[in-house]
């Protein structure tokens, strides 16, 4: 579905502190390498003064430029005897395995950390350990790994690590945030259990990041995870050509400022996105996802690499739109599972309840209810990969003079089923093994083009400054 892509505005968010009791307080700014546990050594204090001081909901999340309060004085608590690692918390004593040689591999297409542990007969675990991993779904293509022999390691009590940056949800985690066009409405989004944030960035050749870091930045004090939707100018496109060297580039520069997600791209597999004539999802795969995502990783092995989601379709005549049925058994042949972490989906065409499969106003296609979706996307990757919906809303014409004529099928959809069916898809993609994240669009749009895309309707806060949803997503 297309997409205006609007310049996001940062709002100046205002930070509720906790206000802790001590003699004095000193500034500090986070370094590369740094932990709580560290910078208490440092200044004589603990990490609880510290969370407490600087109002942080997790310990093991810090990142580099963060400004930190430290309480120093009567409330200094004398260190404890061991310090920790370089990049993690002190971890629990670990079970000791035999000595045995070691060797070294470079990771390879399709490799996952349980496959490579098993091909040398050791685990996941050790592997992890030697080569300290941070988050044993991430490993990317060419990174050089220590095998320690055949030993095998019986699994220690799992610590979580402290890591400078952010830090992406790990696959068995959800993720569950909304894509914001002025991110004023932050408390209201955390007031729904979100998280995550998404802003979409329109790139050109030619771009840097300083417009990026900054936002990422307002997120993060906000308290919110970072997606960053790299898609191209409504321009772009249209001019035949894409400096795929160049996005590369710029992608590894992004990955650099922290954010804890990529998308790569936005529905790809239509003409506003992609030049007419030469959508094609292997050229996506291996000139545009594959180099993005060794230039993420290389530069930022934490962040999560979505692929981008395809526009979810039936119409195909191979220039101007593929189905994405049709693309993504493409990206699948194309290896697309190989640099991705986590599979892109759009759903924002449903007029029912996402518990349902039929009744839906525009017919029986796929594309309208959710699950079917959901299956879909899931099994042409055999598994592989779990689903992210970095879209995914319902469009109510509520509060608007009409819909656009192509738009039609959402024309009985109130504000309060939009809300209710929000909770509904939320549930079943926390619960259903399958979908990794939920991104819901969107939060605040207020552009409302009645002759073509009605990004308003999307809106979880209504054009009287109600928001439904905002309650029901509780």
């Amino acid at each position: 579905m297309k997409r205006s892509r609007l310049t996001v505005v940062v709002a100046v968010l205002v930070l509720m502190l906790i206000t802790v009791v001590v003699v004095s307080a000193a500034t500090y700014i986070v370094q590369p390498g740094d932990t709580l546990w560290r910078i208490s050594r440092q200044f004589g204090t603990t990490v609880e003064a510290i969370v407490q001081a600087n109002n942080i909901p997790n310990p093991n999340l810090i990142y580099v430029g963060q400004t930190l309060e430290i309480p120093v004085g009567p409330t200094a608590v004398p260190p404890t005897a061991q310090p920790p690692g370089p990049t993690t918390t002190p971890q629990p004593p670990q079970p000791t395995p035999t000595s045995s040689p070691t060797t070294t591999y470079v990771v390879q297409p399709g490799d996952t950390l349980t496959a490579i542990a098993a091909r040398f007969g050791t685990t996941v675990q050790a592997v992890v350990q030697a080569n300290n991993i941070v988050n044993p779904n991430l490993i990317f293509v060419g990174q050089v790994l220590v095998i320690p022999g055949t030993t095998v390691v019986p699994p220690a009590p799992t610590v979580a690590p402290t890591v400078p940056g952010a830090t992406p949800q790990p696959p068995s985690g959800f993720a569950f945030g909304g894509q914001t066009q002025t991110f004023a409405n932050a408390q209201a989004m955390t007031g729904t259990g979100m998280n995550w944030v998404k802003f979409q960035y329109k790139w050109s050749a030619g771009d840097d990041t300083s417009d990026v870091a900054a936002l990422i930045q307002s997120a993060k004090n906000a308290g919110f995870k970072v997606l960053i939707s790299v898609t191209g100018e409504t321009i772009y496109p249209a001019a035949n050509s894409l400096d795929f060297g160049a996005l590369t580039q710029f992608m590894r520069d992004l990955a650099a400022l922290g954010p804890d997600a990529i998308e790569v791209w936005n529905e790809q597999n239509i003409d506003f996105e992609w030049p007419a004539g030469q959508i094609d999802p292997t050229s996506y795969v291996n000139n545009m996802l594959a180099p993005a995502y060794q230039a993420i990783k290389a530069a930022n092995p934490n962040v999560m690499v979505i692929s981008g989601a395809p526009a979810p379709t039936g119409f195909d005549n191979g220039t101007n739109a593929w189905a994405d049925n049709r693309y993504i058994a493409g990206m699948r042949a194309a290896g697309a599972a190989n640099y991705a972490d986590c599979i892109g989906v759009h759903y924002n065409a449903g007029a029912t309840s996402p518990t349902v499969s039929t009744g839906h106003p525009g017919g029986s296609h796929y594309s309208w209810y959710y699950q079917p979706m959901v299956d879909l996307y899931y099994n042409t990757f055999g598994g592989a990969r779990q689903l992210c919906f970095t879209e995914l809303g319902y469009l109510s014409g509520e509060g608007f003079s009409g819909l656009p004529a192509n738009f039609a099928w959402a024309s009985g959809t109130s504000v309060q089923e939009q809300a209710q069916w929000l909770r509904e898809a939320r549930d079943l993609s926390m619960t259903g093994g399958k979908v990794q994240m939920m991104i819901v669009f969107n939060v605040d749009f207020t552009n409302f083009d009645p002759s073509g895309d009605p990004q308003a309707g999307y809106a979880m806060v209504r054009p009287d400054g109600g928001c439904p949803a905002c309650t029901t997503l509780k």
